[in-house]
């Protein structure tokens, strides 16, 4: 099957090559995705520069990619819950860093796998599970929110922009940060925007009339101005910055959980959970996935077509 793959640790990305690789073999617990759409994340190029590699064991070539959505056209030993022809979507990441979701088809464990709704297209489905779930763990792990004022930094962001609209499901009055662009957006959402850089801090307490009651950090580096306007025995959360935990924050990983992704799929099947496609790539349009992915100017996710 064609895939895209690297062979070795790099940040140049004319590393990344399209060519055949084997089938991938269908462990028991397991099903075999046709892959209709792979959502690409910065996680994606920061693990082929090498940025993870002590977290994760690395079987070389790797072949990218942790989201993903398809069709089922394998079953594996003793996997009751779906079946060949389910429409399927999954948070596919494996404990070890080799076979991954940018390629024709993909084995994926049955615990990350939930099926699709047909109200989703196929490129909303595959962008939906790890930055949703990252969201949604993070604005969960905030505690109760409803007629609570948050602080949103990086709003704007795929990972953001899902948690705006999960927060402002939940009852919270959300203010968000974003270059300035990008507040209309926000506007959409059901956020208040504000700018970031020198002074958020003061424009955060005037907008909230006071210190907020929790802070969602998906940029990093805000540690400071989180603590300046947060009140007294309140909850924070950073998806980029683990000294958080020295503060009394949590510091969020997110997790393959197909019931999890479950709970992403049907907010979004309500219309409560809007997910935008930033742009389209084929397999070897990768490389320009992840630069444009590095650039973090774009709204919305960005996805793989093979």
């Amino acid at each position: 099957m064609r895939a895209v793959v690297y062979d070795r640790f790099s940040k140049n990305l004319d590393d990344l090559e399209v060519r055949e690789v084997d089938e991938p073999k269908l462990p028991p617990a397991s099903v075999l995705i046709e892959v209709r759409a792979a959502g690409v994340n910065p996680v994606d190029w920061k693990l082929m520069a090498g940025g993870l590699d002590a977290l994760f064991p690395t079987r070389f070539p790797v072949i990218p990619g942790w989201d993903v959505a398809g069709v089922v056209i394998g079953v594996g030993m003793d996997t009751p819950e779906f079946r060949i022809g389910d429409e399927v979507m999954a948070y596919a990441r494996k404990d070890v860093l080799s076979d991954g979701t940018f390629a024709e088809r993909v084995a994926v464990p049955v615990r990350a796998v939930t099926h699709k709704p047909a109200s989703l297209r196929w490129e909303q489905a595959a962008a939906l599970p790890l930055a949703g779930g990252t969201a949604l763990r993070a604005i969960d792990a905030l505690g109760d929110l409803d007629g609570r004022t948050v602080l949103i930094h990086a709003a704007a962001g795929g990972v953001g922009g899902f948690a705006v609209q999960i927060a402002t499901a939940r009852g919270a009055r959300v203010i968000g940060t974003a270059s300035e662009h990008n507040h209309d957006y926000l506007r959409e959402l059901g956020a208040e925007p504000t700018t970031y850089g020198d002074g958020l801090a003061d424009r955060v307490r005037a907008l909230a009339g006071g210190p907020v009651d929790a802070v969602a950090d998906f940029a990093g580096g805000q540690l400071q101005t989180t603590l300046a306007v947060l009140r007294s025995g309140g909850s924070h959360v950073s998806v980029a910055d683990s000294s958080v935990t020295e503060h009394g924050g949590r510091h969020i990983w997110v997790r393959p959980d197909g019931e999890e992704t479950a709970r992403l799929a049907a907010m979004a099947d309500d219309g409560a959970l809007r997910v935008e496609i930033a742009d389209r790539f084929p397999l070897d349009g990768v490389s320009d996935a992840f630069r444009a992915s590095s650039t973090r100017h774009q709204r919305g996710k960005l996805v793989i077509v093979p």
